[in-house]
């Protein structure tokens, strides 16, 4: 097993300027360095580093990803981890300073707030334009346009109709810091090559909301939208999610040919 900071407490009481999954992936990659574990090699489970690090699953995912941005490790859909065969230890993780879950947390507390804000602000021309938006959304999810333009632009939409500059520049750092991130793109194109794409019901919701000048209504709204982006993005990022799939597809192809011996 990968030996962490300290075996009692784990990494998370480490004096440490570093982000957990950093510090994780860091550990991670000393130990690969050291020997412990052999390139084609399979790590340890989310579920086991968990417990050596003492810190929580989507830490752990996001430091594999990490890993796996920067082509120490690879993932194997239904496998798990592994190290790449020759991995380039000396990489730094440069860049990957922000990954999409704790993004996204920001984002849920300062939109959802935003929204509220709009709410009592917001005119008919805004809402309008908000509605023309959500048609591009829908219109960029068949197309399976990436970027997710007029998401960001409905975002950024509400942010301004509360008529608060710094509001407004809040909430477009947040969508900015998106594109910054190797790490964060990773984890949101991962989670779009397995149909996760913006909510066009929820987005409705939001809308319905701001139309009925409903703050609270709005700020749940929001709030509500944004923790299912955080899970959409837990169950597209868990590799058992690929093991319990491709479990299933076994179970039908057995299935199947019982039947099909009939």
């Amino acid at each position: 097993m990968i030996r962490p900071v300290t075996k009692q407490t784990g990494i998370a009481s480490q004096p440490d300027g570093r982000k957990l999954y950093q510090q994780v992936a860091a550990s991670v990659a000393e130990a690969i360095q050291r020997g412990d574990f052999s390139p084609g090699q399979r790590i340890p489970s989310e579920r086991e580093l968990a417990d050596e690090y003492k810190v929580s699953r989507p830490t752990i995912r996001e430091a594999m990803i990490a890993l796996e941005v920067i082509g120490i490790v690879r993932s194997r859909h239904g496998s798990g981890i592994f190290v790449v065969d020759n991995p380039p230890l000396d990489t730094p993780m440069i860049g990957l300073d922000i990954g999409a879950f704790e993004l996204t947390e920001a984002r849920r507390l300062f939109e959802g707030e935003a929204a509220a804000l709009a709410a009592v602000s917001i005119t008919d021309e805004e809402i309008a334009a908000l509605e023309v938006l959500i048609g591009d959304m829908e219109r960029e999810n068949e197309e399976n346009v990436s970027g997710e333009h007029a998401d960001r632009e409905f975002h950024l939409a509400i942010a301004r109709a509360t008529r608060n500059s710094a509001v407004v520049d809040v909430v477009e750092s947040l969508w900015d810091a998106r594109t910054r991130s190797p790490l964060c793109q990773h984890m949101l194109e991962r989670a779009r090559s397995v149909g996760v794409v913006p909510r066009i019901d929820e987005h409705q919701t939001i809308l319905a909301a701001l139309r009925e000048r409903n703050s609270k209504a709005a700020r749940k709204a929001m709030r509500d939208h944004l923790a299912r982006v955080i899970d959409g993005l837990l169950k597209a990022t868990e590799s058992d999610a690929f093991e319990r799939a491709r479990a299933e597809v076994e179970a039908r192809r057995t299935d199947l040919a019982r039947r099909v011996a009939i």
